[in-house]
């Protein structure tokens, strides 16, 4: 059972998360597993909350 975890920046609309896990789960099909056996995890972060090179990307 595969398990996929996304980390993104807040901002997604349910409408956009829905079809990025209707997506992961059909790519996921094509190989084998089961739609129901694919799980799909989404965790928003504020961009104060993530940084890349030293700088967080609420100061980009």
């Amino acid at each position: 059972m595969p398990i996929v975890k996304i980390e993104m920046w807040n901002g997604r609309t349910v409408d956009q998360k829905a079809q990025l896990a209707k997506d992961i789960t059909d790519a996921f099909e094509k190989v084998g597993t089961s739609r129901e056996a694919t799980i799909v995890v989404f965790s928003d972060v504020s961009k104060d909350n993530w940084a890349q090179g030293g700088t967080l990307a609420s100061e980009s």
